[in-house]
């Protein structure tokens, strides 16, 4: 698959999953047996499971909005530097349970996509987790 169909798999997922929330575009956008790697969300790690995972964070930010920082591709992989915005207005369910605080976020993250034919079939993900918690008061700032 080319390069630019590939990046266009990401530019999709985030644009119309994440920030507009139309979960049902992941089955059209991801392999049925798709494998998702993140060490701070181990409870993720299927297609449904992320599923799941993109409606509880649109819950718990409803105004979450990712922006593309940079999208570089390498063969069947993809790239994506991210920022995400939000108002955490709802309780985090998963991995723990944080209450709505009510605090605007901003956390940046990288994911690595690997493509096959139109689908991602795998990622890796990374994300300021420990930020985000000092953000939502979780975590005492060292400063």
């Amino acid at each position: 698959m080319p390069a630019e169909d590939n990046k266009a798999i990401a530019r999709r997922f985030i644009e119309e999953v994440w920030n507009q929330g139309n979960v049902s575009v992941v089955d059209e956008l991801m392999d049925p047996n798709f494998v998702h790697h993140d060490p701070a969300s181990p409870h993720v790690s299927s297609r449904e499971d992320y599923k799941q995972w993109i409606a509880e964070t649109r819950t718990s930010f409803p105004d979450c909005h990712i922006t593309i920082e940079d999208l570089i591709e390498e063969g069947d992989r993809v790239v994506t530097r991210w920022t995400i915005r939000g108002t955490h207005k709802g309780a985090i369910i998963s991995p723990m349970h944080i209450p709505a605080t009510g605090k605007q976020i901003a956390m940046a993250g990288m994911t690595i996509t690997r493509a096959f034919g139109a689908k991602a079939v795998e990622d890796w993900h990374s994300s300021d987790a420990l930020g985000l918690m000092q953000q939502l008061g979780m975590i005492p700032t060292t400063r």
